[in-house]
């Protein structure tokens, strides 16, 4: 060979060798993005382990699904879930030559990049570089670019040579059929679906095994503009995109011709599915998320994207029965209200007089009013006015949603003028939650009066003092004289003296025995009672029965003058019903990973936290307000319950003005409490014929027990208490006087200093 030739070829050679060394070195200092030139690529670790945000399902206590929590709506599917014409259409479609390159489709890429210099902007993407981009958000302004990529038209080169170097790797480290499951993952097909089993769920109601043809070609479409081929938005969009992937499998013969003029005549045929947010329990769902906040923190995991299976102790019948009970009796309850203030503003002080300024004082509480101070400079007066100004708005309303006109303090008024709720159902044997409700509705109400919100509890709190007193060692048939009292504290170094009075503000001088008292929730002896134990014995014995709240030592507190929530007192009850053994309410029973791995599981720890002896007592004093005449609880004789062989008990609560009133019942099976109120205290009843707890939580109670004593599919909830398992020593079937007072379920007008 001639020198000259020889010397060519050397040439040739250095200079490849120089070129393969510098792209080398230009992929290295892509991937390694040195001096911060680049921004940072995918690590290895990344890329062998892809996190594909999944949604977390939340199930009841029968395995049925309740809800879902998520970022973006995904749950995996494996390669075997996915069908070959699925497969099929998405090669078609996005990527023909998806089994023969190896990340990077070079004809592709220079079919794209001619179209461009042509001003016809085609894609040339591969099927793992679409993967890149969705799994790494390599094109978001998640990820920090490096300073090249600020340079206007740089900066797509390098984003491009990341997802190639990416692609690459990722084609070394998983199969084709690993690739195009993790894409089908990942995905965006619209309506809140991410990945093709929600896509499959959304807009056909089927698992993605089951798509026909022509419906993997509509999701397959989607893919190119969800919102653009929507077949919920643009029917006619998304009819022509189908069709034209169907029209790529024909051309790839996937598909005959004759199939195609068949497939495309089909209409959409959707079975549109979408999940909303708003149509779950979003109370129970938020109080889930509440409750494993500490648990998410400590276990690193994240309910949103993690895709986990949270078991809860739920029960859907209960929770439906739940939901229509409170519904019914509150839509009734707010039309009593209405006629009760006849038009009248009913925000009021402790004399009954109207509350100037106290719509413009919750105005000034708003974010409303403090993004208005802040726009006008601190100018109050202006920001005032600003919320004076009428805007369209839906509001709330028992008969059906209102678009209207209304200015932000007008809003306030509306919604101060409506009553809520709360209601829980828990079984005493084991503290499970089986029934939720925090409101009449979330949408409009995201307060949850079941653990968020702390009420006076009222005469609720008399069941502390009694159990104190009995395991101070008196019984249901020792007796107390209904007297006037006057108390003698201390308080902050002051000498202080109180002087309640009862509900009705009548003394009747008679010598009651406890379990008479109780029945009938007479003030004085309960005073009396807490007097002799000691105060602070009655928080120490709340405490014991679960009670976390603050509770302020005082003389009335026996009285319930401390707040507290519902889920505390309900809770404290089933101890109660459960004869003195107390369980943590419980919400959730398990957690797994999405292929079954538990990582958490509830560990019972029951508690004695009274003596069994006294537990029965107090369970037979609860079921006493049925029996004594003038008990409290006699309200319950107006619904379908005595039919079933099951036991029932419970007590009744009113806070001073008729601002709170509650209902905890008892039965062997479940304890139910409700609380009804205004969201302020000062919006309350007037009198007790209206504003008691036994009319106005009462009866909510017993439209709920009454539809679950009737559901023959639930008859587990039945049943009687049975006897005692150890001897009682103390009397507690007692001769009752005659002379029954009025209305005695009540603390208002008692004379409780406010704590």
């Amino acid at each position: 060979m001639p020198k000259h030739a020889t010397h060519f070829w050397e040439k040739l050679a250095v200079r490849l060798a120089q070129s393969v060394l510098f792209i080398l070195l230009i992929v290295l200092s892509i991937d390694y993005n040195l001096f911060n030139l680049f921004g940072p690529s995918p690590k290895l670790f990344d890329l062998q382990n892809p996190h594909n945000d999944a949604a977390s399902m939340l199930y009841a206590a029968d395995g049925s699904l309740m809800g879902r929590y998520y970022f973006e709506n995904r749950s995996p599917v494996t390669f075997d879930q996915l069908p070959p014409i699925l497969i099929n259409a998405l090669l078609s479609a996005e990527d023909i030559r998806f089994y023969y390159h190896h990340g990077i489709d070079v004809k592709a890429t220079a079919a794209a990049i001619y179209s461009i210099l042509n001003g016809d902007r085609r894609g040339g993407s591969t099927l793992t570089q679409q993967l890149i981009k969705n799994l790494y958000k390599t094109r978001t302004d998640d990820q920090p670019g490096g300073l090249l990529q600020k340079i206007p038209g740089i900066g797509i080169i390098v984003y491009k040579a990341k997802e190639y170097i990416s692609s690459i790797k990722l084609e070394t480290l998983y199969s084709k059929n690993e690739i195009l499951t993790l894409y089908l993952n990942t995905v965006d097909f619209g309506s809140h679906s991410f990945g093709i089993k929600a896509a499959s769920n959304t807009f056909f109601n089927k698992s993605p095994e089951k798509l026909t043809s022509h419906e993997a070609a509509l999701l397959v479409g989607l893919l190119k503009a969800p919102s653009y081929y929507s077949p919920v938005s643009n029917p006619e969009h998304a009819l022509s995109r189908r069709n034209d992937v169907l029209m790529q499998m024909v051309h790839y013969d996937f598909i005959s011709k004759k199939e195609y003029d068949s497939l495309a005549k089909l209409p959409l045929s959707l079975k549109f599915n979408q999940y909303k947010e708003g149509e779950e329990a979003t109370y129970f769902k938020l109080a889930i998320v509440r409750e494993l906040k500490s648990w998410c923190k400590s276990s690193g995991y994240d309910i949103n994207r993690d895709g986990l299976k949270i078991y809860t102790t739920i029960d859907p019948i209960l929770q439906n029965h739940a939901e229509v009970a409170m519904q019914s009796h509150m839509q009734s309850l707010q039309n009593k209200f209405y006629e009760h203030w006849q038009g009248r503003e009913p925000w009021v002080d402790a004399n009954g007089k109207p509350l100037l300024d106290f719509i413009e004082n919750l105005g000034r509480q708003t974010p409303a009013y403090k993004s208005w101070l802040h726009h006008y400079r601190n100018n109050h007066d202006s920001a005032m006015k600003a919320l004076t100004v009428p805007h369209e708005m839906t509001i709330f309303s028992w008969d059906k949603e209102i678009d209207t006109l209304l200015s932000s303090l007008d809003s306030i008024a509306w919604y101060a003028y409506i009553l809520n709720t709360g209601l829980v159902s828990i079984d005493p044997s084991n503290g499970y939650i089986k029934a939720w409700v925090g409101g009449i509705d979330h949408r409009y109400f995201k307060y949850d009066h079941v653990n968020q919100a702390r009420r006076q509890p009222g005469s609720l709190f008399k069941a502390f003092v009694y159990a104190a007193a009995f395991e101070k060692g008196l019984g249901p048939c020792d007796r107390r004289v209904d007297r006037p009292m006057r108390v003698k504290y201390t308080e902050n170094g002051e000498e202080m003296v109180w002087t309640p009075q009862n509900a009705n503000w009548v003394f009747t001088g008679i010598n009651l025995s406890l379990k008479s008292a109780f029945a009938r929730s007479v003030n004085s002896v309960a005073v009396q009672l807490t007097t002799e134990v000691g105060w602070d014995k009655v928080i120490e014995m709340a405490q014991r029965f679960g009670i976390t709240s603050p509770l302020i030592s005082v003389p009335s507190i026996g009285l319930g003058t401390s707040e507290v929530t519902l889920l505390e007192m309900v809770n404290a009850y089933a101890a109660l019903a459960n004869r003195g053994e107390f369980n943590a309410a419980v919400l959730v029973t398990k957690i797994t990973t999405h292929d079954d791995k538990v990582i958490f599981i509830h560990q019972s720890q029951p508690k004695r936290v009274l003596s069994a002896e006294n537990g029965f007592l107090m369970e037979n004093m609860l079921r006493s307000g049925l029996s004594e005449p003038g008990g409290t609880t006699q309200g319950l004789w107006d619904f379908d319950l005595f039919r079933y062989d099951t036991d029932f008990g419970g007590k009744t609560g009113t806070s001073s003005n008729f601002a709170d009133g509650w209902f905890v019942g008892i039965t062997p099976k479940l304890v139910t409490g409700v609380w009804v109120g205004a969201e302020h205290p000062s919006v309350h009843f007037r009198t007790s014929q209206t504003g008691e707890g036994l009319r106005t939580a009462l009866p909510e109670f017993g439209a709920f027990m009454e539809s679950v004593m009737q559901d023959e599919n639930i008859k587990q909830f039945r049943g009687k208490f049975p006897a005692p398992s150890v001897k009682i020593t103390k009397a507690y079937q007692c001769t009752s006087p005659a002379y029954v007072p009025k209305d005695a379920d009540s603390t208002v007008n008692s004379g409780i200093p406010p704590a």
